[in-house]
């Protein structure tokens, strides 16, 4: 049986990481769960899965929890996350949490040569240079969790990386993929949740309307398999049944395809190398469905992918400063202090003002992190 260590338990992924586990109860036990701040929705998950270790988000919570439950080992903030995630008992740290706050668990579970499960793609966005070097290093395998990512690493499974021509990453184009860019101004906080195809969390939906969330994934995909921005394409493919495709130099082209539901993708990274029946998700019916489009991206009118392509590109601390103003950013777009245009605005604003630091250690990237919020939330003073 596979003790899992879940960060970001009541996020998104996190209960679909729990459907999974409750799927399937003989292959997986909680070992450990993280979580922020949200106790209402923690207790019940608490005392159904009796984790041995709990993580909050920081004291405050922690005190709120110890009023609610009886738990032996109740910890918080970044340290907590880190004892979850180099547990003895632990085989598999999910990364779900949002944000970069994942970094350094991420990098001590590698250390401690724990399988890492990530859906968390601010860690390899943020420091994708220090991750894939500890990963190398230990010999420890980053399974990605993000369906797109997922796709590409099933297509390349048994291939040779030597032999890849480019990847194909495929994009939904989110909650405003029908609007031109003068039709945005005054798009509400519930307009731009109003996700077509996925259900996701608040962040990742403004992510997927704004396509920052697809730059995000061209970053990842950058690091998780070796290839070279040039060779990592995005696609509008509305139906979102094709996840992602791989082209290889002989022009073959393996794509792997499914239903809208991240659980597929989650189950898989739990039980790789091998695969289970997952009765949860819906068939994929091709019959039904019948007919896939597919567009080419604009950049002009999603200059977030455009500016996570420039970010990638130039590379070293570029990438931890863009990912900090956008999730800033789209916290004060989610707290309707900004319009939703003024986010793509704030990021390109911290991204020219930015001194490039090409090979930044993790203390300097949590620096750079810390600063580049304070001068977006600079803003509403």
């Amino acid at each position: 049986m596979k003790q899992i260590a879940l960060l970001g338990a009541t996020g998104s992924i996190g209960l679909q990481t729990l459907d999974v586990l409750r799927t399937h109860k003989e292959e997986f036990s909680l070992h450990a769960m993280a979580f922020g701040r949200n106790i209402k929705e923690a207790v019940p998950l608490i005392q159904e899965f009796n984790p041995a270790i709990i993580v909050v988000q920081d004291e405050n919570a922690k005190r709120k929890l110890e009023r609610e439950i009886d738990h032996s080992t109740i910890l918080s903030g970044s340290g907590g996350l880190i004892e979850a995630s180099v547990a003895d008992s632990v085989d598999v740290v999910v990364n779900a949490v949002m944000g970069s706050i994942g970094l350094p668990a991420t990098l001590k579970a590698i250390e401690a040569k724990k399988s890492i499960a990530i859906a968390n793609k601010e860690t390899l966005v943020t420091a994708g240079h220090l991750v894939m070097e500890a990963a190398h290093k230990h010999g420890v395998e980053l399974l990605p969790v993000d369906s797109e990512h997922s796709a590409i690493y099933q297509a390349l499974n048994g291939e040779n990386a030597k032999d890849i021509h480019k990847l194909i990453i495929t994009a939904s184009g989110g909650s405003f993929r029908d609007k031109k860019r003068e039709e945005l101004i005054g798009v509400t906080v519930k307009d731009a949740l109003n996700h077509p195809n996925w259900s996701m969390g608040a962040k990742i939906t403004i992510d997927s309307a704004s396509m920052m969330n697809k730059g995000l994934e061209v970053i990842e995909a950058h690091w998780l398999f070796n290839v070279p921005y040039d060779k990592i394409h995005v696609i509008l493919h509305r139906e979102s049944v094709i996840h992602s495709m791989v082209e290889f130099v002989d022009r073959s082209v393996m794509a792997q395809l499914g239903t809208a539901d991240m659980k597929v993708p989650i189950q898989y990274a739990l039980t790789y190398p091998d695969r289970l029946d997952l009765p949860l998700t819906k068939q994929l019916d091709l019959e039904e469905i019948a007919t896939l489009h597919f567009e080419k991206m604009d950049m002009d009118r999603f200059p977030c992918l455009r500016m996570a392509y420039e970010a990638g590109r130039t590379a070293g601390s570029m990438t931890t400063v863009l990912n900090a103003a956008n999730e800033e950013a789209v916290q004060l777009f989610l707290n309707n202090d900004i319009l939703f245009l003024e986010i793509e605005q704030l990021i390109e604003k911290e991204l020219t003002n930015h001194q490039v630091i090409h090979t930044p250690d993790l203390s300097t990237i949590l620096s750079i992190d810390k600063t580049t919020r304070e001068s977006v939330r600079s803003h509403l003073k």
